[in-house]
């Protein structure tokens, strides 16, 4: 991935932004796009898509143009997917669901039992 770094939850919004744009940069032309065509093609306007390439904050709407135009809209379904369990509440869902099992009767009798 060359010089691309992972953005997380510690990522300052600068460093986020670079990254994205640095993606950006990379996909468009390994599409063979120029930024004037992709662009056009997304329908916004070339400043705007230099500006998400160097790294400046982009309205939403831009990015789904972008997306779309460079054939990843699946990308948006990934950026915040329709249904989403955390971890966490999937451990603690777990433990809520699991049913206690009391032992079955065998049929057998100890004569300990009360009647």
């Amino acid at each position: 991935m060359g010089d691309s770094m992972k953005i997380d939850k510690l990522s300052p919004i600068p460093f986020a932004l670079e990254e994205m744009g640095k993606r950006l940069s990379r996909i468009r032309k390994q599409q063979g796009h120029s930024q004037e065509v992709l662009a056009q093609e997304a329908g916004i306007g070339v400043a705007t898509l230099r500006r998400m390439e160097d790294g400046h904050d982009a309205q939403m709407s831009s990015w789904i143009k972008i997306l779309g135009a460079l054939d990843m809209s699946s990308a948006v379904n990934a950026f915040l997917p329709e249904t989403f369990i955390s971890p966490m509440a999937e451990v603690k869902g777990k433990g809520k669901r699991k049913q206690q099992t009391r032992p079955r009767s065998t049929g057998n009798t100890w004569g300990d039992e009360t009647p």
